[in-house]
């Protein structure tokens, strides 16, 4: 099962297949790859406010 990373705040999902292009994240990149300095595209909270979904 491919793991998502859902906001904690606005419960956006990040998915790595599909990336987040508005974010300049390609399709593919895994979440350890996605920039440290990257926000949630709906509420703008950084990575440290996501969690792995099970």
């Amino acid at each position: 099962m491919r793991r998502k990373y859902f906001c904690a705040i606005c419960a956006w999902v990040y998915d790595p297949a599909l990336g987040d292009p508005g974010g300049n994240v390609k399709a593919g990149t895994a979440w350890s790859d996605v920039p440290d300095d990257w926000v949630c595209p709906l509420c703008g909270v950084g990575k440290e406010r996501f969690f792995v979904m099970s």
